[in-house]
């Protein structure tokens, strides 16, 4: 009983490592990445799209991040969504597209972005937890109406606490790799 909950709750840790992995990608290094621009928001022709929709993303130098739209009148809508979005930089353009020049990081924006990169892998491990605390609910009232054992309980716990320990381990993985990634 408790193996099939289990399984079918799988994809909730497997999404929460999801969610990890993008909001970790978000987080601004001294390198240019597509990802840093790419789910901005462009108010185009009355509907609101994110910039990957209405262009080419890429990172012709490690500084360098290239917009390229395939509508070339978005240009300077791009160009206001990056100077309003938090990412603090100033897009240049031609008649090509938009130019962002990423410069390094200052030790006082490097411990930012650290103490950011912390409370997201913490908001992660707390909705892990989360997830956790739900199979074992449903374990613990299947048990309290008689349609479970004990030895269910016990075994989907140890069985649950295996996942946590692999989704921990995945989790310090990002962050000690994007701690490398700050520290350059």
């Amino acid at each position: 009983m408790y193996k099939e909950l289990i399984s079918q709750r799988k994809k909730d840790f497997d999404s929460v490592l999801e969610w990890a992995r993008n909001e970790v990608a978000g987080i601004r290094t001294g390198r240019a990445h597509s990802s840093m621009v790419e789910d901005l928001i462009v108010d185009y022709m009355g509907s609101k799209l994110r910039i990957k929709e209405l262009a080419t993303i890429n990172t012709p130098e490690p500084r360098v991040i290239f917009i390229q739209p395939w509508d070339k009148g978005v240009i300077p809508l791009i160009e206001k969504a990056i100077k309003d979005s938090p990412l603090g930089l100033n897009p240049t353009s031609d008649s090509n597209g938009v130019r962002l020049t990423i410069p390094s990081l200052t030790e006082e924006r490097r411990k930012e972005f650290t103490k950011l990169l912390h409370q997201k892998a913490e908001e992660a491990r707390i909705k892990a937890r989360q997830v956790r605390e739900d199979i074992l609910k449903k374990v613990q009232n299947a048990v309290r109406e008689k349609t479970a054992r004990e030895d269910d309980l016990k075994n989907a716990k140890e069985e649950v606490q295996k996942i946590i320990n692999d989704f921990n381990k995945k989790i310090e993985e990002l962050v000690d790799n994007k701690e490398k990634e700050l520290s350059l």
